[in-house]
């Protein structure tokens, strides 16, 4: 857990400005009571003032009235942001009305403060499902040059710490494309690299897992995590990045050794690309559960600016966590 004290005080060294769409929401609230008290965030309420205050008087929450609250039904920036949104959306057949009701949702709203520099990134879901939160940000913030696929890196914390990163791994994609193309796999597993490298300031050995090391097995499904291992590397040279492995030649030394003798990632893999949503979101869940290990995300990747999905299920300590690291992914984005 050592990773997550370090995106708190690289949060703390350089407060950058989060959104929190979902101002009435009561976990919400109390992590941004948190977060301002600890200096994690200059952190934007979306709602009414009047609404938030005195939900915050009610949790006995002290610190509350220290964020910037920001009403979208009756904002200085509404002007503003009706016509950027128009002119993002015109050519979709988007009129100046219906640009103008949009901008009073918070989640349209939040997106637009980002795309005119006005926040620097955003976390919600709290309430909303993810396809609600996703919808207003890839009309409007959408994807990085080059990349077409949004997906979802789960920060993982285990107790069997002679595996990945002295007990931690990033894990993709758990949480957003159900079935990928290879070439979409190797924008995952580029995304994900990049993701350990960028944020986490981890040197990054991806593994692109199947059930398959190295032609073991023959099936059209490992023919696709192959085809995507070779796309990703040519994407990004400077990363390692090596499949098809089985998970066992991925993490383990030895089995690695003996399976892949001649990989840069197999036996030391810190990076974990799942062939299919299912299979990640079941693995991770699993390892959660049974193996005792402490998940943290999922954190999006692909966005072209920060913004992280919550589940409706998340605890107060989830958001506060997720919004250190939606600040990191700021402050990186910068560099």
């Amino acid at each position: 857990m050592e990773i997550l004290q370090r995106f708190i005080e690289t949060a703390k060294s350089n407060p950058q400005r989060i959104v929190l769409p979902e101002g009435y929401e009561t976990r919400t609230l109390q992590a941004a009571n948190r977060l301002i008290n600890d200096g994690i965030a200059q952190i934007i309420l979306l709602g009414e003032r009047d609404k938030i205050l005195a939900s915050a008087r009610e949790l006995g929450l002290e610190h509350i009235e220290k964020a910037n609250i920001i009403d979208p039904k009756n904002s200085e920036f509404s002007e503003k942001y009706t016509n950027l949104l128009f002119e993002l959306r015109k050519n979709k057949g988007m009129t100046i009305e219906q640009a103008a009701d949009l901008v009073k949702d918070p989640l349209y709203f939040a997106c637009l403060m980002i795309k005119a520099g006005d926040a620097d990134g955003e976390l919600a879901g709290a309430q909303n499902t993810t396809g609600n939160v996703l919808r207003p940000a890839l009309q409007i913030v959408k994807t990085q040059p080059g990349i077409s696929v949004i997906s979802g890196a789960m920060l993982m914390f285990c107790k069997e710490k002679t595996y990945g990163e002295n007990g931690f791994l990033l894990v993709a994609d758990v949480a957003v494309m159900p079935n990928p193309t290879a070439q979409e796999l190797a924008q995952i597993a580029v995304c994900t690299g990049k993701t350990m490298k960028n944020m986490i300031g981890i040197e990054p050995k991806v593994a692109m897992l199947s059930f398959s090391t190295k032609g073991s097995a023959q099936h059209e499904f490992v023919d696709r995590v192959v085809e995507a291992t070779t796309m990703a590397q040519q994407m990004a040279p400077d990363l390692k990045i090596d499949g098809e492995l089985q998970a066992d030649a991925a993490l383990v030394p030895s089995v690695g050794k003996f399976k892949a003798p001649s990989s840069s990632v197999a036996g030391e893999a810190n990076v974990l690309v799942f062939p299919a949503l299912e299979i990640g979101n079941i693995a991770y869940k699993m390892v959660e559960r049974l193996g005792g290990a402490v998940s943290v995300g999922p954190v999006l990747q692909g966005m072209a600016a920060p913004i992280n999905d919550l589940s409706r299920g998340c605890s107060v300590d989830d958001i506060y966590y997720m919004t250190a690291i939606t600040a990191n992914q700021a402050i990186a984005a910068k560099k």
